[in-house]
């Protein structure tokens, strides 16, 4: 009977994953249908599917749906006082004209921003200011969507956050983590700028390859260079002594960025105060920290997602504010809320989608079913059986498998992994093979997964089909996860 029940979970997932691919069903049917379906087929009772999946699972995601509304917000309050407009055009005139230098310096931004960051809030923050900058230069809205993403991930390899997850969940060291995790920043790093080059080419700009190559080989060795050299070139004194010099000005930083965003605040109420808005035609150089400085607030002081924006919405309202400006607050914040609802509701189906896979958890009283939660307990036996254990093995059955990272799958550490990770690591698998299975398969997560929020998000805001998105960005993510398992069954296997 299990096996009737885990055929026919994987013949759903398979099968709703197909109609996704072809297009035929759109992932706002096909999310909830899956997980209802494979809910009801692995065992879990209609009552339970219609409280916890449905129920719960509906709103599993509620804070990231608020934060996408305060975003959406923001965003449309941007474009409807030009201050978008106007920041498009400053970052035009710094930037200079060339994309592929643009596009460059983008990523590596994104990159150095989320080695730190994560979550919606920080995306939605930062692609307010990178996007238009992008789409000024002609970078096709396809192309500056898979910048976004793969600078994402790739920033995503460092982000220490993440690291402690592996550390804590598979009993890792630091030290074992942290050289894997430098060659999967690289790896991501040369694929990204491949990526940059070749879809630039297919947008129409006129590229100069060989000063490209130059370029490309700089950028390459420059940060692998400095990233080892500080790694491993310097004894723990030294790079503790480094350490403590970066806290230092880094909060010099902090301070210093506090005083000028109460100071900003202070300009912009004065000149609401004394009519000087009302006399301006263009926006006032001070706007363009409008979008800046929630990220601020949320980077050097940890402020709420929600509250940051809040913040970000205040500052825009005033620094803007002329006669009518309370009507046109009200108007963007409708009009907001209703450009994300498409992104909104999708995230309906991805929280069912979890819940039907992982269960509820929390306080949830799911003691009646012996085995625990009945879809992970009918998947793990299948997964115990195709453990490899040669490095050939290991990297053909993860390469050829990858693409399970997709759709909350078994590779997916968003839906499955963890599990998955239990379960190998049973079966004896070391836990440095296991990270590097799921940090490596996690580029196609990371990048290429249509039910990312992220994904979802910087689709709809760039006017995108969000599986697209996906045929564009899974050849490179697929390339990246084999180099990474080949790099992990070296190490590790």
């Amino acid at each position: 009977m299990e096996i009737i029940k885990t055929i026919g979970i994987l013949a759903i997932f398979l099968t709703m994953a197909g109609l996704m691919f072809k297009r035929i069903l759109p992932a706002l049917i096909a999310l909830p249908s899956m997980a209802i379906l494979i809910a009801l087929v692995g065992g879990v009772t209609i009552n339970d599917t219609i409280t916890h999946v449905i129920g719960l699972g509906s709103v599993k995601l509620s804070n990231a749906m608020v934060v996408a509304i305060f975003g959406g917000m923001l965003s449309i309050l941007l474009q409807k006082t030009k201050v978008a407009e106007s920041f498009i055009k400053k970052g035009a005139e710094l930037s200079g004209d060339n994309p592929w230098i643009i596009s460059i310096i983008m990523m590596a931004l994104i990159v150095l921003l989320f080695t730190t960051l994560g979550g919606l809030g920080a995306i939605i923050m930062v692609a307010t200011i990178v996007l238009p900058i992008l789409s000024s230069v002609g970078v096709g809205s396809m192309t500056a969507v898979g910048i976004f993403l793969m600078g994402v991930s790739i920033g995503g390899a460092l982000n220490v956050t993440n690291w402690a997850v592996y550390i804590q969940v598979l009993g890792l060291s630091i030290d074992e983590v942290r050289p894997f995790a430098l060659v999967m920043f690289g790896i991501g790093l040369t694929t990204s700028i491949i990526y940059v080059t070749i879809q630039l080419y297919r947008d129409g700009h006129n590229l100069n390859l060989k000063s490209i190559v130059v370029k490309s080989l700089l950028i390459v060795l420059a940060a692998g260079g400095a990233k080892i050299g500080y790694d491993y070139a310097l004894t723990a004194e030294q790079q503790g002594a480094i350490d403590q010099v970066f806290q230092m000005v880094g909060l010099g930083i902090k301070y210093t960025v506090g005083v000028a965003v109460l100071g900003l605040f202070a300009a912009a109420i004065y000149r609401v105060i004394s009519g000087k808005n009302e006399q301006a035609k263009e926006p006032h150089w001070i706007t363009i920290f409008s979008p800046i400085i929630p990220l601020f607030l949320i980077l050097l002081f940890d402020v709420d997602f929600i509250a940051a924006f809040v913040f970000g919405l205040l500052y825009t309202f005033i620094s803007t504010y002329k006669k009518g400006g309370l009507n046109l607050f009200i108007q963007a914040s409708f009009e907001g809320a209703a450009v994300v609802m498409p992104a909104v509701i999708l995230m309906f189906g991805i929280g069912m989608l979890l819940v039907a896979i992982m269960g509820p958890g929390g306080t949830a009283d799911v003691s009646h079913y012996a085995e625990g939660w009945p879809v992970i307990a009918l998947l793990k036996p299948l997964i115990a059986h195709i453990v490899p254990t040669h490095p050939i093995s290991y990297i053909l059955i993860f390469t050829l498998a990858a693409p399970l990272a997709l759709y909350r799958g078994p590779l997916n550490v968003w839906g499955m992994g963890y599990g998955l990770a239990a379960v190998l690591m049973a079966s004896g698998m070391t836990g440095g093979a296991i990270m590097g299975l799921l940090m490596a398969t996690g580029q196609i997560q990371g990048i290429s997964d249509p039910t990312n929020i992220q994904n979802v998000w910087l689709a709809n805001e760039m006017k995108v089909d969000v599986q697209k998105v996906l045929w564009n960005t899974l050849p490179y993510a697929w390339v990246m996860a084999l180099l990474g398992l080949i790099t992990a069954a070296y190490m590790f296997v």
